[in-house]
């Protein structure tokens, strides 16, 4: 069974960029458009992996990474997206809790290593 991956984004083109290169790389995938959305999206699929995008309406990533930890999502891999790449960001992404941060704009390639790094260390 391939492993679920939600992508949580409010760029429509990296959407469906991520959505293609993940796919082609075999894994289902799934969209949440804000913050909210990727909360409910959690619960109601169960995905492995979460691909988390900082900067969204509604909820930010950081918040939502946050969330998720504290209601014990500590299985899920979380992943966030941002264009701000300052070790502040960084830093703070990392301590709510993602295991992994990729600055904007991120090779596709570098990416779908990244992932399958991460759902391979769990299983």
């Amino acid at each position: 069974m391939p492993a679920r991956i939600l992508i949580a984004d409010d760029e429509p083109n990296i959407v469906m960029s991520l959505e293609f290169v993940l796919r082609r790389s075999g894994f289902e995938t799934a969209v949440a458009r804000d913050g909210q959305e990727a909360l409910d999206e959690v619960e109601r699929l169960r995905p492995d992996l979460l691909l988390l995008d900082t900067m969204m309406p509604r909820r930010d990533g950081y918040e939502v990474c946050q969330t998720l930890r504290a209601t014990g999502w500590d299985d899920l891999k979380i992943v966030m997206l941002t264009a701000k790449g300052r070790q502040t960001e960084v830093a703070k992404g990392l301590a709510v809790g993602a295991d992994a941060y990729i600055t904007k704009p991120f090779s596709t390639r570098d990416l779908v290593a990244e992932v399958t790094r991460l759902l391979d260390a769990e299983g």
